[in-house]
């Protein structure tokens, strides 16, 4: 196995993850190693223990698959903590081209997905209505505004872990509906140490049950979870339209004024409406290098296979 590729996948996983709307598992899924990533951390367990009293620390590191882990998730921090101020910075300055780019990736990732189901089922049909029913009915939801009590940023990680390994729902989507995305993206631009600690306690906690969940899902019921988890993203697509109307406000943690409430609008009366250029031109380029990145990561994968 290529660590350096796994630690790669694991940056734009990370990057996925800092914005609200897009998910690391989603990214996961689109480079191949989703299966890979939940059986590794399946495997971290009480078993280990056992592992290691009679095989040794070498064997247990091996049997959780400990290089992958270490690399992919090494990946993931880094690009959090070096990504999250210029994506913050790109989504608050160029809000259409990034939110283009990201709504292609979505779009062709889905087409990914899809491919991926052996039967045709009107089970199956089902299942990927009521993803997208689930998924559009979180993005309608008002967001709460908790604390940044200890308790709450303990449990903020334990959410939105296993959120990030969903793919379509974002981590990060789930920490602004309960209030949570500023603070914990200010402790990593600041560095604070205690909310980080806690934020990655839960983090951890939370991905080591919910993944046994997943895996066993996908083993037992593969292709209706994952035209379950195809219509998550599907049902998050109107979340990351590019061209929006700001209906209402709200104050941050920092003082600032931030979108609340938003509708969706075409990119005609977005011009009409906000006087401000749609960059239609510039959209379309990014959603369609999106899209051309996918299909030549599918394309590599498949050369590595042959």
């Amino acid at each position: 196995m290529n660590y350096l590729t796994t630690f790669l996948k694991g940056m734009a996983m990370g990057a996925a993850d800092v914005v609200p709307g897009v998910s690391g598992g989603t990214i996961a899924f689109i480079t191949g190693i989703y299966d890979t990533l939940l059986e590794s951390i399946r495997r971290i367990n009480p078993s280990v223990i056992s592992i290691v009293r009679r095989e040794g620390f070498k064997a247990a590191f091996q049997h959780i698959n400990g290089l992958f882990l270490i690399a992919l998730f090494g990946g993931v921090l880094t690009s959090i903590a070096t990504l999250a101020k210029l994506i913050s910075w790109l989504l608050a300055t160029h809000p259409i081209p990034i939110w283009s780019f990201f709504f292609g990736l979505i779009l062709v990732s889905v087409f990914h997905m899809l491919k991926q189901i052996e039967h045709k089922s009107l089970s199956r049909l089902l299942f990927l209505l009521l993803g997208i029913g689930f998924a559009y009915s979180i993005t309608v939801l008002n967001p709460l505004q908790l604390e940044p009590s200890s308790i709450n940023v303990l449990l903020a990680g334990g959410i939105a872990i296993c959120a990030m390994i969903l793919p379509g729902i974002s981590g990060s989507f789930i920490l602004l509906l309960i209030g949570m995305y500023t603070p914990v993206l200010t402790a990593v631009k600041s560095a604070d140490i205690t909310i980080l600690a806690l934020f990655l306690t839960g983090c951890v906690l939370g991905l080591l049950s919910f993944s046994h969940v997943l895996s066993w899902l996908l083993k037992r019921f593969r292709d209706l979870t994952l035209v379950f988890l195809t219509g998550l993203m599907l049902g998050t697509l109107p979340k990351i339209w590019p061209w929006k109307e700001t209906i209402t406000w709200r104050t941050n943690s920092s003082g600032e004024q931030v979108p609340l409430i938003q509708h969706n609008l075409s990119p005609a009366d977005f011009e009409a409406l906000t006087s401000q250029p749609s960059q239609l031109g510039v959209a379309i380029v990014l959603m369609l290098c999106a899209i051309a990145l996918v299909l030549g990561l599918e394309k590599f994968a498949e050369t590595r296979d042959l």
